[in-house]
């Protein structure tokens, strides 16, 4: 059963701008679709090997959530690295799938990244690398990108504009690659925290580095408060009914605010990365 992908899009701000709902997938999340594609990948060649290979990763959340799902699914142990002032209801998450935790200082991703590849060099571990893997970019170029595409085309959309937060930067780098090799008058717009990478609070994005991302491709950069990012999420809450996450009301603002700015010929899109319940 195909649990990950075809979610829909939803109109936002009187139908000017459309949001992908993520919250459909597996776990509630858009990384979903990225540990699907890399795990899948890496049971095709047995680098995956179900009930003995040990699952690993460094990750502010939801990519933790994932992993831990998949693990368990695949009778895998797991085990998660994350700094430690990541939403409590996320650890819960993954502890709830037989996931071990380990936590580092407060935002410090690299410290992560340096004990899952101390945890790799033990042996007998396997890591989807979501920071530097180029199937991550590839997964939104092969199937989250022509997904949009063609719901643009059934819905009769004109999309103009894409505005996304980066967190690895693997969304943002695959649906742009689609959209230059097809040749597509879209722009690109990143969302980006205005404070600093270790004060901010937009779980997700900003993690430190820009990892896969190549900010001098994109178009344009709106920068969101953290405060106005939750506020717009809970305002999303009592409009529609559907929680989401910090991060994605920093996309619809950052959405919102290149509206009123520039006016785009057509629709915006952004994207809806995860559930609410994981931020209350």
């Amino acid at each position: 059963m195909q649990l990950t992908g075809n979610t829909p899009l939803i109109p936002i701000s009187g139908g000017l701008i459309w949001g992908k709902i993520e919250t459909h997938n597996r776990t509630g999340s858009v990384k979903d679709r990225m540990i699907d594609y890399i795990c899948n990948n890496a049971y095709q060649y047995k680098h995956i090997i179900p009930g003995k290979t040990k699952l690993v990763e460094a990750t502010s959340g939801n990519t933790g959530i994932s992993l831990a799902s998949y693990a368990a699914a695949a009778g895998c142990e797991c085990t998660i690295i994350m700094p430690c002032n990541m939403s409590e209801q996320r650890k819960e998450m993954m502890r709830a799938y037989g996931a071990k935790i380990i936590e580092t200082g407060p935002n410090a991703f690299h410290d992560a990244i340096t004990l899952r590849d101390n945890l790799i060099k033990e042996g007998g571990y396997f890591s989807p690398m979501q920071f530097s893997n180029p199937l991550n970019v590839d997964c939104h170029y092969n199937i989250t990108a022509p997904e949009i595409y063609e719901q643009c085309i059934e819905l009769e959309l004109d999309w103009s504009t894409f505005v996304h937060g980066s967190g690895t930067g693997g969304t943002m780098m695959g649906i742009k690659k689609y959209i230059d090799d097809y040749g597509l008058a879209i722009k690109t717009v990143l969302t980006q925290p205005a404070e600093a990478n270790d004060q901010h609070g937009i779980q997700g994005i900003n993690d430190g580095a820009d990892f896969l991302l190549d900010r001098s491709l994109m178009d344009a950069t709106i920068e969101i408060k953290t405060e106005d990012a939750i506020k717009r999420m809970k305002q999303f809450w009592q409009d529609t009914g559907i929680l989401v996450g910090i991060s994605s009301g920093a996309n619809i603002l950052a959405a919102e605010n290149y509206l009123k700015t520039f006016n785009p010929p057509g629709i915006i899109i952004t994207v809806l990365c995860d559930r609410g319940e994981r931020y209350l």
